[in-house]
């Protein structure tokens, strides 16, 4: 049996706010050109899925070095993100009311 408890990431803030950042993330990139539905779309869907997903595997994990590991990869998924959130608005797929939401909650998971 895991030191961590397998259920015990669903009660940590920073899961819930990942989770939440995730269904942003896949309502802005609804409206992004077909043309990018297996470029940035599918990266940026990728990269939000992965935070929450390494935060709960690495609550499952054993020791706390491996929860600690998989959350730097949570961190990196996340910083990949914003870079990503970043380069939608350049390429003007994202309003600027979207770009201030998804920043800031990408802000709030990465504070938590």
């Amino acid at each position: 049996m895991a030191n961590n408890s397998e259920a015990g990431y669903r009660q940590l803030v920073v899961w819930q706010k990942s989770m939440d950042l995730v269904v942003e993330v896949y309502r802005c990139t609804q409206a992004f050109p077909r043309d990018e539905l297996f470029g940035l779309t599918s990266q940026m869907r990728r990269a939000s899925i992965s935070v929450p997903s390494n935060i709960s595997e690495g609550k499952g994990r054993y020791t706390r070095g491996e929860l600690v590991q998989f959350l730097f990869n949570a961190r990196g998924s996340l910083l990949e993100l914003q870079t990503q959130i970043t380069l939608a608005g350049r390429l003007g797929y994202l309003h600027e009311i979207q770009i201030a939401d998804l920043e800031r909650r990408s802000a709030e998971v990465g504070g938590c």
